[in-house]
């Protein structure tokens, strides 16, 4: 699987967490929601398929009492 693979959704996710820094700021599902305008479980689903999808691009992880989601463009 691979970029292609992705829905517009997933892409558009995806291409906002490499331009963000979320290993330093930490990650927050209910502010990605409200700036996508969408429910949160959408944003979780999202998250979940970019994992399964292009695991290699994207690492979510804990640190420091928080979520870090790390992605690298294709």
């Amino acid at each position: 699987m691979g970029i292609s693979d992705l829905t517009a959704f997933e892409a558009k996710l995806y291409k906002w967490l490499c331009k963000s820094d979320f290993e330093n700021v930490p990650w927050s599902t209910p502010k990605a929601a409200k700036a996508f305008k969408v429910k949160q479980d959408e944003i979780y689903e999202a998250l979940a398929e970019l994992t399964k999808k292009i695991p290699n691009h994207i690492q979510i992880y804990y640190d420091n009492d928080s979520i870090r989601i790390s992605a690298d463009e294709q």
